[in-house]
């Protein structure tokens, strides 16, 4: 089988191929670009809406007095949210290792679950917020076989509905956790 045929450009030899997948990595980086400017476009539209209706209530308000605040990272959660989170996915699942809750959790806020470094910021958070449920008798842990804590709600509060507690209502975004 002959080799793949070779270009030379401009003192460097390049194959096809190579040409071929920055081309399509070209071609990415610009559709986000135009996706990120529709969004900045309607961002400014957005704003321009909110200046107007301020400006209804408070017309010599000075505008530029407003600072942006900062968009947290994708990874961070309000206040009770990991909690609301690990309570219904062991109410529907029942027991789970710290892991496989870490896992499932990184899914369903659709965060890369690749990520070694996050995946590892995300298994402390839960960790913490399991030994804190624990402490208030709301979940248990066992040892397994395989050397990992089984969580499961405790025999205490079998109908444990997550709905229903006043502490991890859905409402509850005062602060983020970190």
């Amino acid at each position: 089988m002959p080799a793949p045929m070779m270009r030379y450009v401009s003192g460097m030899i390049t194959q096809p191929n190579v040409v071929s997948a920055l081309r399509s990595k070209r071609a990415e980086l610009a559709g986000q670009i135009d996706a990120l400017q529709d969004q900045l476009r309607e961002a400014m539209i957005q704003i321009d809406h909110v200046d107007c209706t301020i400006r209804l209530f408070d017309p010599d308000i000075d505008l530029d007095e407003i600072r942006p605040k900062p968009l947290p990272p994708r990874h961070h959660a309000f206040k009770g949210q990991v909690t609301r989170s690990i309570l219904a996915m062991l109410r529907t699942e029942g027991a789970m290792d710290a892991k496989a809750i870490t896992i499932r959790l990184m899914a369903e806020r659709e965060l890369n679950p690749n990520d070694k470094t996050l995946q590892k910021a995300m298994q402390k958070r839960i960790g913490a917020a399991l030994r804190n449920l624990r402490e208030r008798t709301l979940v248990q842990s066992e040892a397994a076989k395989n050397g990992l804590l089984q969580w499961q709600i405790s025999q205490q509060y079998p109908a444990l509905h997550v709905d229903k507690l006043p502490f991890l209502r859905e409402n509850d975004s005062r602060e983020a956790l970190s």
